[in-house]
């Protein structure tokens, strides 16, 4: 698909410097950029790529200043990051239309509801008495359990497991992999030869809008519900374990893991390979670093890094520290020798 450079701008509302008729029906890294493509320009360390790039249309800041000619057709808008990506979301509904339909190859119970519009693939299993709302898209391979219940608009890519019970919600977007609803790590020493299985009788629950990565873990829970609260979005290779709720809006970037029968606050932010322990809260607004080991309870509005987490500030000043002990040991070393050798 072809767009000019004044189709895009009437569409996010920019203004534009240069030849409007220009076409664009590709998107392009600015310092990749090609004849055809739309690049953006929202980190001041890329600015010199504007004056190189062979995209035809750049998109960039209205505050940008440009200290020579610029070949491509500029687009100016209040933020070029956000507008990106409602040109990449209008691309993407363009390049990949929703399908519709079930394949012969699908086994679906008698029981199962089945809503309108709906595409449910090749190998695809829907269990007894599953309800699968309006609109959803079920990609081959996927398990949807007995009396799984899934709102409209949802979308569950291939070779996906939802374990029965499950309840999901509206717009909810599982990718590939993934097992929602598998036991929560319950076991206990029996005193004799090994470990005897608490069963975990709850379920998972999912609210609207939430995104789950590829190969990510949301386990069932003890007893009621793990809980996902609206509009969270969980990266690739994260383990949610049993009764842990996790707020409304919370990121987390991959191999995260959460301890059972934590509670995880509003708008919360974790880095790559964040750990929390089991049995505590996490206020709202809460950014941890990567890497970061969380044992007790944090309070809301706070920035942190390291094991156990503390302020950035503290953090790289310790670690500035750290690189420093051999040479404060060889010192202390040789402090020590001389006290010893006054003491003569």
């Amino acid at each position: 698909m072809e767009f000019t450079a004044k189709q895009v701008a009437q569409f996010i509302q920019g203004s534009i410097e240069g030849d409007e008729n220009v076409t664009i029906n590709t998107f392009a890294k600015i310092e990749e950029g090609v004849p055809g493509a739309i690049s953006f320009l929202s980190n001041p360390k890329y600015t010199h790529y504007i004056y190189e790039t062979k995209s035809s249309v750049v998109l960039v800041d209205e505050t940008l200043i440009l200290d020579k000619p610029v070949e491509a057709t500029i687009i100016r808008v209040a933020s070029a990051r956000d507008c990106v990506a409602k040109l990449l979301q209008m691309y993407d509904a363009a390049m990949r239309p929703k399908k519709c339909g079930i394949d012969s190859l699908a086994f679906i119970s008698s029981t199962a509801q089945i809503g309108k519009d709906v595409y449910i693939g090749a190998f695809v299993c829907i269990g007894d008495g599953a309800v699968i709302g309006d609109g959803c898209q079920i990609y081959p391979n996927t398990v949807i359990g007995d009396n799984v219940k899934l709102g409209n608009d949802c979308i569950i890519y291939p070779n996906v497991t939802v374990y029965m019970g499950c309840k999901f919600g509206n717009r909810i977007t599982i990718h590939s992999g993934s097992v929602i609803g598998a036991d929560g790590f319950g076991f206990a020493p029996n005193g004799k030869d090994g470990y005897d299985k608490i069963p975990q009788i709850g379920i998972v629950t999912i609210e609207d809008d939430v995104e789950i990565g590829a190969n990510t873990c949301v386990d069932r829970s003890t007893m009621g519900s793990t809980i996902i609260r609206r509009g969270v979005k969980l990266d690739n290779l994260i383990q949610i374990a049993h009764n842990v709720e996790v707020g409304e809006n919370t990121v987390m970037s991959a191999q995260v893991g959460i301890a059972g029968s934590t509670k995880v606050g509003q708008w919360c932010m974790f880095g790559g390979q964040v750990g929390i322990s089991g049995h505590i809260e996490i206020g709202d607004k809460v950014f941890l670093g990567a890497k970061s080991g969380v044992i007790g309870n944090l309070k809301s509005n706070q920035t942190l890094i390291g094991t156990p987490p503390v302020g950035k500030l503290s953090y790289f000043k310790s670690q500035a520290l750290v690189q420093k002990l051999p040479e404060i040991y060889r010192e202390l070393e040789a402090l020590k020798k001389e006290v010893k050798e006054l003491k003569k």
